[in-house]
């Protein structure tokens, strides 16, 4: 038998930290917006489609049950339920969806890519569209368009459509 080699490998990274669009808002009226998901495991794709509820792969409920189990922070809360997904607003259900997938299945150019948009997206000194400054080229010349950050989203793909979560017992 040949050796047994040990590789040497860098630090793999199982959690990242995100920032909500628009923020999970709780019972007390308190907006959440920051959290920490983990990667995903084999595990936590295949338990939920065994929730009685769950009538497929193809069950948009079995997004909510995934990402409750793979976040694990969402502001104060540290046990996150698919109560407080399913009471997500739509645009940051997305953003989650896009961000899961980046981070599970992306590069690791499009996980630095996404994490760049993201500190970009929060850094209050960014000025909004309508302040934009005139850019100006190497010659001084105004009206030269600046690149804009790259969205979280174009990292992850844009969705086609959102899909109606239909609520049971509520």
């Amino acid at each position: 038998h040949p050796p047994v080699r040990e590789a040497r490998t860098k630090e793999v990274k199982t959690q990242y930290e995100f920032l909500l669009p628009r923020g999970y808002i709780d019972d007390a009226g308190v907006v959440h917006r920051r959290g920490v998901m983990r990667l995903a495991t084999a595990r936590d794709e295949l338990e939920p489609l065994r929730d009685p509820t769950i009538s497929g792969p193809d069950d948009p409920r079995l997004t909510i049950l995934v990402l409750a189990r793979v976040i694990e922070r969402l502001g104060d809360i540290e046990l996150v339920t698919a109560h407080e997904i399913q009471d997500l607003f739509a645009v940051d259900l997305a953003y989650l969806q896009d961000f899961y997938g980046v981070i599970n299945f992306g590069s690791e150019e499009d996980i630095e890519t996404l994490l760049t948009a993201q500190e970009q997206a929060q850094t209050p000194s960014q000025p909004r569209a309508a302040e934009k400054p005139v850019a100006t080229d190497a010659h001084g010349a105004e009206g030269v368009e600046q690149p804009s950050a790259p969205s979280p989203r174009a990292a992850g793909g844009r969705r086609a459509a959102i899909e109606e979560i239909p609520q049971t017992g509520r």
